[in-house]
């Protein structure tokens, strides 16, 4: 099996997070925070050291401002309705996942409006004054993607968030897609919301997703209950993370995160991306050779994309193509990828796309199987 799929979770996933998944299950069974005896703490200190792993790799002022989550989705929902009010503004991309635009959709029923900003590949310039233009005076927050899931596409965030300190606003950024390969720095970006998924570039088990913030204090809950902490009151904690984390925490998913962050920080952020660059690169330049492929992005350079590709066949719908790769060992993902903003921007919203995706343990020789069965096709 060729496993191509993992802009939607990486496989395999390294040795060192299945060990850190069976040490948990073996030796930190017990709540943590919750009892006082020698294995709650012993879990509650592992849940903290994984803590500190994220705080230093995405630069946050400290452990108390790593917020763990189900997802990434469950983390932008957080920050979408933890922070909005009726009446505010919101700008976002034309290229974001429905774990963005579904909430938007939702919040305008509370009087919550938001404008989608165009997003020029390659001209990062344009992109940030698309983002300019699109501020009104009821703008509260630009809430973005870092990387298409669909094109790759790169966006500036920094930039953009550079962009919505000028004007006073908050900026949230869904690196589901960025994490992993493209170096985030919350506190040198000035990001106030950072949503991550645990089980794509930073190799943990499904089921895992951070919220980094030093902003908490702008966020109302949307989940309440049992923390461990101040227990006689009825009222959620206001410390973080606590004020953001209820109930009893997925102890042996956040030890696989920790482990599968620990990977990503020993082979090097840069070093995985080059090598993922480096064969999406080489499938591009093979692809646009053969006859009846149909390429969407002009030839992804690191600096404006991440390393996916998405394509398609001459008169082929996506999921066909899809089946048929399948049918010879090589999995890959087709159809809309939960982005239809993104597929509407290419004009593929009626036959999607298809999306190869290589990992840290992706090699040539993967793809050019990929490319021998879709020359046959």
């Amino acid at each position: 099996m060729i496993y191509l799929d993992n802009a939607a979770t990486t496989y395999p996933k390294p040795r060192s997070v299945h060990n850190a998944v069976m040490r948990a299950m073996n030796n930190y069974g017990a709540n943590p925070g919750r009892s006082g005896h020698s294995m709650s703490m012993a879990s509650a200190l592992e849940i903290y050291k994984c803590r500190e792993t994220a705080a230093e790799m995405f630069n946050a002022p400290g452990a108390e401002c790593v917020v763990f989550t189900l997802n990434c989705t469950h983390a932008t929902n957080m920050v979408l309705k933890g922070l909005l009010k009726p009446g505010d503004h919101v700008v976002t991309s034309c290229l974001e996942h429905n774990a963005i635009m579904r909430p938007l959709k939702k919040l305008e029923e509370f009087g919550i409006k938001h404008t989608v900003a165009e997003v020029y590949p390659c001209d990062n310039d344009k992109t940030v004054d698309s983002f300019r233009k699109c501020i009104t005076s009821k703008t509260t927050l630009i809430a973005c993607t870092c990387a298409s899931n669909v094109w790759g596409i790169r966006l500036p965030i920094e930039r953009i968030a550079a962009l919505a300190k000028v004007y006073g606003i908050m900026m949230m950024v869904d690196a589901a897609q960025g994490a992993g390969v493209i170096p985030i720095d919350v506190t040198e970006s000035k990001i106030d919301y950072l949503c991550l998924a645990g089980h794509k570039g930073l190799y943990g088990p499904m089921g895992t997703g951070m919220l980094i913030t030093s902003r908490a204090d702008k966020l109302n809950t949307i989940i309440e209950g049992g923390t461990g902490t101040n227990s006689l009151s009825f009222y959620q904690p206001s410390d973080m993370p606590e004020k953001l984390e209820s109930g009893t925490p997925n102890v042996m998913g956040i030890c696989g995160l920790g482990a599968g962050m620990e990977f990503v920080k020993q082979r090097g952020i840069k070093n995985i991306s080059k090598h993922e660059s480096q064969l999406i690169n080489y499938l591009y330049e093979r692809l646009r050779k053969i006859k009846n492929v149909e390429l969407y992005m002009p030839k992804p350079d690191e600096k404006y994309f991440a390393p996916l590709l998405s394509f398609n066949i001459k008169d082929k719908d996506s999921e066909s193509v899809s089946n048929i790769l399948n049918k010879n060992g090589i999995q890959v993902r087709a159809g809309l990828h939960c982005a239809p903003a993104a597929h509407k921007f290419c004009g593929t919203l009626e036959k999607g796309a298809v999306r190869v995706c290589p990992s840290a343990f992706t090699t040539r020789k993967e793809i050019d199987r990929l490319v021998s069965i879709v020359k046959k096709i």
